[in-house]
């Protein structure tokens, strides 16, 4: 099994192992839209942890397999590989990538749909398919300009370089850089923190910005404001608020 969904005490571990560089070829790509549809599915997965291991989390797509591939044969399969990142992209719940060693072309793409990147003191991430006479095409042209901005991204794109952890938290590319080997513990920590909040309201906030950015203000608003007022049906605003006013901000317990 090179993708496997692993879930304890509320946090899902959408686990790669395809060794010797979790290389995501075609089987493994619809794997991961398989096991993302099961995680957003499931009540039991309150936060989502992206991890690839101690070593590498993805090196990018099966080259060889992509080599043997002419027009026809990625026209008919492109929609399948935007479809498999878009459905972790549009897991409703906190996704956080836990990044070691290479995070390139589809692997940085794969760490692009989560909700936070923890990235290790040794990891390196890019979009090198220009490299090879390509575009990124599982989101990266899409989400890494709206992460980093325009320019930014272009560069990246353009060049094909790597850039080692510090220069990607510098660029906003992953948002915390940690020693290689608590990688999966921080995010861990990150998800399980989450995973004890309000499930509802996660899904919420989560669904108000990322549909917020694809839309003008007005629609964002007004999409926040439904959000904001659907919540008032919710039994957990009702425990949160009546936990404030009795205890105190902060202690309310939503499972």
């Amino acid at each position: 099994m090179t993708l496997s969904l692993e879930v304890s005490e509320g946090v899902g571990t959408l686990r790669l192992d395809r060794p010797p560089m979790n290389a995501l070829d075609i089987a493994t790509q619809d794997r991961l839209r398989e096991l993302a549809a099961e995680a957003t599915d499931r009540a039991d997965v309150r936060a989502v942890i992206l991890y690839g291991g101690e070593k590498v989390f993805a090196a990018g797509a099966d080259i060889k397999e992509m080599q043997t591939m002419d027009h026809a044969a990625m026209v008919a399969r492109s929609r399948g590989l935007q479809d498999a990142f878009t459905a972790v992209a549009r897991i409703p719940k906190p996704v956080v990538a836990a990044v070691t060693g290479y995070a390139l072309g589809g692997g940085c793409e794969l760490a692009l749909c989560a909700d936070y990147r923890i990235a290790a003191d040794n990891a390196k991430l890019g979009q090198p398919e220009i490299l090879l006479g390509l575009i990124p095409g599982a989101g990266g042209t899409q989400r890494l300009s709206r992460l980093i901005g325009p320019s930014k991204a272009k560069d990246l794109i353009f060049t094909g370089r790597m850039v080692k952890a510090d220069e990607a938290l510098a660029l906003g590319l992953v948002d915390r850089v940690v020693p290689a080997a608590e990688v999966y513990e921080q995010a861990h920590a990150w998800a399980a923190k989450l995973a004890q909040g309000p499930a509802l309201a996660l899904r919420a906030a989560k669904e108000c910005v990322d549909a917020g950015l694809e839309a003008d203000i007005d629609t964002g608003l007004t999409i926040e404001r439904n959000w904001f007022a659907g919540l008032f049906a919710t039994e957990d605003r009702e425990r949160g608020m009546r936990s404030f006013v009795e205890e105190g901000p902060g202690k309310a317990k939503f499972l």
